[in-house]
């Protein structure tokens, strides 16, 4: 689910202001850490100081919007056009709060209010009118709210319609309920899958109920029910007669409830509705054809048009991004003009892509929201004129303004060829971009750094997508199965397993899998420029470090990795919790972190963090342990240690990089000497601002040709991923 975010919370549903407040205090605690340098037996340890930043460009990628006004949410469900062309939106959760966001003219110009926070979420339905929106939206109960206020009781949870002005103030009624009495509760059980809105009357889909209910839309008073199988969204035409989506058709219902003659049943994944100017029915095909249907009504429905390319972003070259090719159509709209709306949310909730298109046919604009718990990765083949994330690909023009050097050229994730890849069934993030003998690979990892997916790419076979090649995960602490559910098939039910994809049809099957059982605690992975794989084990015994050594490539051009030739290796025995690995065979350089004995982790077990100190050893194949230099990183020592916690590191050529989670900024240091050189904050083109970094991996680093340093920061607030460029002589 999308709530797993908030397991650093005391309570999933805290505002967000918190943050920002525990930023501020941290940032005033930054500036009493002074620089000193002291000796350990003969290794040098250099603690953090305060100091100046030289100059550096603060960039972002994957957002229209880049300052603290104005975002382009992460997550789309649903859309309700209005005949001026405003477009309202609703999903479950947007983490800096526009659940719901009212866009015009390619611009953000709202949201509705009150929808994050005290036990609130929104939804996967909206509607309007010409005085208010209707929002689906769910009110839990709620620990610590006000008794005088009215929540659900402990136990209970509310799936609501909620009322908002059309400009996104809550909208209370006599009856209503909620701490504002703006809500009218549907359900205690199922969610709210549709909502329309038919003269006086407001229409409700309660999809697992099997029920469309009916309001007086003044009143919000219920009016009546009627049974149909499992509904979702809705639309009127004309005639005032309702059609309701359904499981692979579309069904026609007079106001009544009287299943009318009509259906149409030629679509697989009917996700929304919308009547056009004519008064013709689009629907929203998700399934394979990734089209919008286009019906003319009658007595039998009869499809006279479409729109979009036939097959959607998978037609042509697959994956490619073009106007017309559309993937994940979740929402979907037309004005009194005929312009139609279209909301792309990729599959597995990739992103948001917001389109307008005028009645022939022609992109009038495009908003894109595409990134949260992510980050990028330059591909080192071309300079980085190419950066991918977890599920895209962009080219880069480093010439242009902060905001504007991306272009989205590709999305990487097929799931009509590929429907078992691990992106569309568990939660990856931060990518790590090697060329290993010509052939480019994608590694990913994911929030607590426990598993490693594995991509490969054949433009010939498979255009911009990603074939899902290999994965490693860990021993489960509690001596279960690595993921619960039924993917992937075939998956061992206990210890930590390599699968590789032999047959290259981007399946799990049985013969498919590598075995083994370790210490289950993971502290981190790295892929070096060989393709040999590093992990960390969070250990006590000397031997934290696992070597997956590349053994070349079958032929359909998946790495292979086995058991069988891993290998073990000591760590320095000072480094109690050993954290992250980056190995540099070139050099035979090894860069390490942890908590150290002279450094422990103060308070509760932070698993993300990479500890308190970063260590270089040389010569490390031959068996050296002794480093060559220690740095002791800015920590918080109170209890528990809320501020200066360093989560992500990435070593790039003469630099390291660290970033803080909540601070707000990158440390970076001489791979030399391990003197801190300068600090990098985001500037005025982002407003100064910088969500939580969130992730294991939340920052990645690229030296150009130029000199100039690329630094991509995981931005896990706005919808972005913040990059920095440090020209060459700042860097």
């Amino acid at each position: 689910m999308i709530f797993k975010h908030n397991q650093h919370t005391a309570t999933f549903f805290r505002p967000l202001l918190v943050k920002f407040i525990l930023g501020i205090f941290a940032s005033a605690l930054l500036l009493v850490l002074i620089q000193t340098h002291f000796q350990l037996g003969n290794v040098p340890i250099t603690q953090a100081y305060k100091s100046s930043s030289p100059t550096h460009k603060t960039s972002w990628i994957g957002n229209t919007f880049g300052n603290n006004n104005k975002w382009v949410q992460i997550d789309v469900r649903s859309i309700y056009v209005s005949g001026d062309g405003t477009i309202y939106t609703n999903s479950p959760w947007d983490e800096a709060s526009r659940e719901a966001g009212i866009y015009k003219n390619g611009d953000v110009i709202g949201m509705a209010k009150d929808l994050h926070g005290w036990g609130r979420l929104g939804g996967v339905a909206v509607t309007a009118d010409s005085k208010y929106i209707y929002l689906a939206m769910q009110q839990f109960f709620e620990q610590n709210a006000d008794p005088k206020f009215d929540y659900p009781p402990k136990g209970t949870d509310w799936h609501c319609v909620r009322r908002y002005t059309l400009n996104g103030e809550p909208a209370p009624f006599p009856s209503g309920r909620g701490h504002d009495k703006s809500m009218a509760i549907v359900s205690t059980a199922n969610e709210v899958t549709g909502l329309a809105v038919a003269g006086d009357l407001l229409f409700v889909s309660e999809g697992k109920g099997n029920l469309v209910h009916v309001y007086n839309k003044t009143s919000m008073q219920p009016i009546r029910k009627f049974a149909v199988k499992n509904p979702g969204a809705i639309a009127v035409g004309k005639d005032n007669t309702l059609w309701i989506a359904q499981t692979g058709r579309v069904s026609h219902y007079s106001r009544e409830g009287k299943l009318l003659a009509g259906a149409i049943t030629d679509v697989v994944e009917p996700t929304a509705l919308a009547l056009d100017n004519q008064g013709r029915l689009l629907v929203a095909e998700n399934g394979p054809r990734q089209q919008v249907l286009i019906y003319a009504l009658g007595s039998q429905p009869k499809q006279v048009g479409t729109f979009g390319v036939r097959n959607g972003v998978f037609a042509g070259v697959p994956g490619q991004i073009q106007d017309q090719k559309l993937y994940g159509i979740s929402g979907l709209g037309v004005d009194r003009q005929g312009n139609i709306y279209v909301s792309n949310n990729g599959f597995h909730r990739s992103g948001v892509d917001l389109r307008a298109f005028s009645p022939n046919g022609k992109l009038k604009w495009r908003l894109l929201g595409l990134h949260f718990i992510d980050n990028a990765d330059a591909d080192p083949a071309n300079d980085g004129a190419s950066v991918f994330a977890k599920q895209e690909r962009f080219a880069m023009d480093y010439s242009k303004p902060p905001g504007k050097q991306w272009n989205y050229t590709g999305y990487t994730v097929n799931p009509f060829k590929y429907p078992q890849d691990p992106r569309l069934h568990s939660a990856p993030d931060a990518a790590i971009i090697r060329r290993i003998q010509g052939r480019l690979l994608m590694y990913l990892m994911d929030m607590y750094g426990g598993k490693v997916q594995i991509y490969r790419f054949n433009p010939k076979t498979d255009g911009e997508i990603a074939i899902p090649s290999g994965l490693l995960v860990g021993t489960d602490p509690q001596g279960k199965a690595a993921f619960s559910g039924t993917w992937p098939p075939n998956q061992p039910q206990k210890g930590e397993w390599i699968w590789r994809d032999r047959n290259g049809n981007g399946k799990f099957e049985a013969q498919e899998y590598d075995q083994s059982e370790d210490y289950p605690y993971i502290g981190g992975w790295s892929v070096d420029s060989r393709g040999d794989i590093w992990k960390t084990l969070r250990t006590q015994d000397g031997k934290g470090i696992r070597h997956f050594p590349l053994q070349g490539f079958d032929s359909h051009g998946n790495p292979i990795y086995s058991y069988a030739k891993m290998e073990k290796q000591t760590h320095p025995d000072f480094i109690g919790d050993l954290r992250r690995i980056e190995y540099f065979p070139e050099s035979d350089t090894m860069y390490l972190s942890g908590f150290t004995k002279d450094n422990p982790a103060v308070g509760s077990d932070y698993a993300k963090d990479i500890g308190s100190e970063i260590v270089r050893i040389d010569n490390w194949s031959k068996g050296n342990r002794k480093p060559r230099w220690r740095i002791v990183l800015p920590t918080d020592k109170s209890h528990p240690p809320e501020v200066l916690t360093p989560v992500a590191m990435d070593v790039e050529r003469d630099r390291i990089f660290v970033t803080t989670a909540k601070t707000w900024e990158v440390f970076v240091y001489d791979t030399q000497t391990g003197k801190r050189l300068q600090t990098l904050k985001p500037g005025p083109e982002v407003s100064g601002e910088l969500g939580w970094v969130d992730i294991a991996y939340g920052i990645r680093a690229y030296k150009r040709k130029n000199g100039n340093f690329l630094v991509f920061v995981e931005e896990d607030f706005k919808g972005k991923i913040i990059m920095y460029e440090l020209p060459k002589g700042n860097s």
